[in-house]
């Protein structure tokens, strides 16, 4: 349960508390005709509106039974922060996982791995993560490293391409580069 709720929280950006929380009416039509998870941060009160993606709409369907009176309709079984915490810690060492596993590295993880890496736009995340600054979003992007990496790796890509396009058309490597000053 510990592992469905973490990857719940890498798939949505939710926090904890807002993973806790979670009723079936926070779960709305979005603008797409999609399902979206629409809360307010209890961090900031910022309103979020999170597309609810394949991954973590799986999680809520295994879970589909939970909500109930007794558990205030919530619609994901959470235990205490702490609790959750140390059964992390235990999932991180059965897996081999060096980095201390908390519940927070799941919004981490979807600032970074599931959004940056995949070309999000840095103000979307922004957005999806409930910030009401940039700046405090821009963390995330210095320690993308591999994304940065990928982009020029692309770039260069591109680069050798037209290079060896230009060659074969009889022209020479770089004669149509432009120096702006």
């Amino acid at each position: 349960m510990v592992k469905d709720i973490f990857l719940f929280a890498c798939y949505t950006g939710l926090s904890y508390i807002e993973v806790k929380l979670l009723k079936r009416g926070d779960i709305v039509t979005g603008i797409d005709g999609e399902e979206w998870i629409n809360v307010k941060r209890k961090k900031t009160k910022t309103p979020v509106r999170v597309p609810l993606l394949s991954q973590a709409k799986g999680i809520l369907d295994k879970y589909s039974d939970f909500p109930d009176v007794k558990n205030g309709h919530t619609l994901l079984p959470v235990y205490s922060n702490q609790k959750v915490n140390k059964y992390l810690k235990i999932i991180a060492s059965n897996a081999g996982i060096k980095k201390h596993l908390t519940f927070h590295v799941a919004r981490h993880t979807f600032a970074t791995t599931i959004t940056l890496m995949n070309n999000v736009p840095l103000e979307t995340v922004s957005k999806l993560l409930g910030h009401t600054k940039l700046s405090t979003t821009q963390k995330y992007a210095r320690v993308v490293e591999k994304k940065i990496s990928k982009d020029m790796a692309q770039l260069k890509s591109v680069l050798e391409t037209n290079e060896k396009k230009e060659v074969v058309n009889g022209g020479q490597p770089l004669a149509n580069l432009r120096i702006v000053r």
